[in-house]
């Protein structure tokens, strides 16, 4: 998984197909120079399950993406509808962010447990666990039944 959680991609400034940037919300992941050189003041995320679309937008700023990377910033409990209504995760933890609990580069994580300490939910892009690195993955007690659904994002 090219942009799974610990990829060097996240923390680096290397370019990563840059013909898959021109071709459209595909199934084709890139990574462009705007990834650490472009501010923003709002940021949409999107995520595609079975050819259905679906984006988030917060409000955010930042002199980048990468530069929010190392940020724990809080964005909102928005995550659901990026999945709809097969959107599963468990009740508690609740960290939401850039760098989720070393869970989510950008994301939402929950868990059954009052801690953080040992998560089995998330939403979000590149996550760390299993080969489903963007998307919703959820079990033990989550509010949705349990979940592995991926996406492209």
């Amino acid at each position: 998984a090219t942009f799974d959680y610990d990829s060097h991609y996240w923390s680096d400034k290397n370019q990563y197909n840059i013909p898959g940037g021109r071709t459209g919300f595909d199934s084709q992941e890139t990574k462009l120079p705007t990834y650490w050189n472009t501010p923003f003041s709002k940021i949409c995320l999107g995520m595609k399950i079975s050819g259905q679309l679906r984006f988030i937008v917060f409000n955010k700023q930042a002199n980048s993406p990468h530069s929010l990377i190392a940020d724990d910033a809080a964005l909102g409990n928005e995550w659901k509808k990026l999945i709809g209504a097969q959107g599963s995760l468990q009740l508690n933890c609740n960290k939401e962010g850039f760098n989720a609990v070393g869970i989510a580069r950008i994301g939402y994580v929950a868990n059954q447990q009052n801690d953080c300490l040992s998560c089995n939910s998330r939403i979000g892009f590149g996550t760390r666990g299993g080969s489903n690195t963007c998307g919703n993955v959820a079990a033990l007690s989550p509010d949705n039944g349990d979940r592995n659904i991926k996406a492209m994002g």
